[in-house]
């Protein structure tokens, strides 16, 4: 049977009457498929209407125990429905196509200079459905709810594991230098190297600092004299480790952040592991509550989290 007449092969049918249509199909009623669209009786039925004049033929009778569809009916209603089966499937390989959001992940400047940037491409050839953003944030963003992991450093007390968040490290603390500022004759672990250097402050606002900075009690710790005044200070241990990187002076280290280039050797150690102070603070990695099940941001936390253990390892 030829449902659509020939002369009006090339018009579209009307898509609000193939809907009230399906509805009073499923209902075997009109008053039931006007309930589910949210519109009148009259309305489905004038929409029927519509449609069996666009498809030149009967679609529905109106019997006692309710509505039935006629053959033709019947064949539009098994067609319809492919339709919609058909655009559920479309819909589906939409959304499957559409690429996700990227995973924001809010961390200082110095961390990811000299520590997650060069591991980055890692985590990025495990999981290639998973991209990152990363924003350059202090401390002070923490009341910010757009970001959805974060990366904190923060007094020991608060770096403990909760269903929000996990330890990453707490690092230790100590005197490095470039290697060509190193004196002829230094005898590895020789503290007395550290009057013969210039010597870079790392400092806070204020102008508090914990004791594992200060130059002063590191050299009363070493029995040395009182230390020279610093030939440069700085507010960032960032800028303060590129100075000593660029061959400036000694400077106070994090063992995180240079551990890659001690490794490298563009950095050396002044003194032996023995002498290292504990970080007043540690990281952690911080997640909303709202987001604990999130299967993209629980990948990238707890790759930080073994990234972490592998370099404290």
């Amino acid at each position: 049977m030829n449902l659509v007449h020939s002369g009006k092969m090339n018009r579209l049918p009307p898509f609000d009457a193939l809907v009230a249509f399906d509805a009073a199909c499923r209902h075997r009623s009109m008053t039931r498929a006007a309930a589910e669209l949210g519109v009148t009786q009259s309305a489905v039925s004038h929409r029927v209407r519509r449609l069996e004049s666009y498809m030149d033929a009967p679609l529905l009778r109106r019997l006692s125990g309710g509505l039935q569809p006629t053959e033709a009916g019947e064949a539009l209603a098994a067609g319809f429905g492919q339709v919609l089966e058909a655009m559920a499937g479309l819909r589906a390989r939409c959304a499957a196509a559409k690429p996700a959001r990227p995973v924001r992940l809010g961390v200082a400047a110095p961390l990811v200079d000299h520590w997650l940037a060069r591991r980055l491409p890692a985590f990025a050839a495990t999981f290639p459905d998973i991209a990152v953003e990363l924003e350059m944030v202090d401390n002070d963003w923490e009341r910010r709810g757009d970001l959805d992991l974060r990366i904190l450093w923060t007094p020991i007390a608060e770096a403990r594991a909760l269903s929000t968040q996990a330890p990453l490290f707490q690092e230790k603390v100590f005197p490095v230098c470039h290697p060509a500022l190193v004196p002829p004759g230094f005898v590895p672990g020789d503290p007395g190297v550290l009057t013969r250097l210039p010597l870079l402050q790392k400092t806070a606002p204020g102008g508090v600092r914990s004791a594992e900075w200060q130059w002063a009690a590191w050299f009363e710790r070493l029995g040395l004299c009182t230390p020279p005044a610093p030939a440069l200070r700085f507010t960032s241990i960032g800028p303060a480790l590129g100075a000593a990187l660029a061959g400036a002076g000694a400077v106070m280290a994090r063992s995180m952040l240079v551990h890659d280039a001690l490794a490298d050797g563009r950095l050396v150690r002044l003194l032996p592991p023995t002498w290292d102070l504990p970080s007043s603070k540690a990281h952690i990695v911080r997640w909303p509550g709202a987001l604990r099940s999130d299967a993209r941001v629980r990948a990238l936390a707890d790759w930080l989290i073994d990234q972490a253990r592998v370099t404290n390892a």
